[in-house]
């Protein structure tokens, strides 16, 4: 896939929708493709953040690990979202866990790149922040949800 590829993808994504072409063009050229097997863990929580992803094809489990036992499963997700935003905020360690449900395949973005690109272009910045931001309220809500609904303590909302 070359990076034209990956730039006019970008163009048809939700997530990218709206953001200057000079924006795309940079996260184009901060791509690479990435493959998973089904089980694969893509990474794990408390691990180094570096990156973020676009699902392509397959699903994704995000989940939290547990001491003993099963993980806790927070959110399914699919083709066309967005998985990572634990390197665009320090400590830049992952909140979850994600691992492969199926074959899977992602575009991989630097992370560190962009970071950069963010400290030095404060409109790129701000652009890819207001996008994360609503990312990581999403994913927060939705642990919460899954937490209240395995534990649901009495008196508890």
């Amino acid at each position: 896939m070359t990076e034209e590829d990956i730039r006019k993808e970008l163009k048809f994504q939700p997530f990218f929708e709206g953001l200057d072409d000079e924006f795309v063009q940079f996260l184009s050229k901060s791509a690479r493709e990435h493959s998973l097997a089904r089980g694969d863990v893509l990474f794990k929580q408390g691990d180094w953040a570096d990156a973020f992803y676009l699902l392509r094809d397959g699903e994704i489990l995000i989940e939290v690990p547990s001491i003993s036992g099963p993980s806790l499963e927070i959110q399914r997700l699919q083709t066309g979202q967005i998985l990572g935003w634990s390197w665009l905020i320090a400590p830049y360690k992952w909140t979850f866990q994600a691992r492969a449900e199926a074959d899977t395949q992602l575009l991989e973005f630097d992370g560190a790149a962009i970071l950069a690109q963010c400290e030095e272009d404060p409109a790129f910045g701000y652009a890819l922040l207001k996008r994360f931001s609503g990312l990581m309220s999403e994913r927060l809500e939705a642990a919460r949800r899954r937490m209240m609904d395995e534990w649901n303590p009495p008196g508890f909302a």
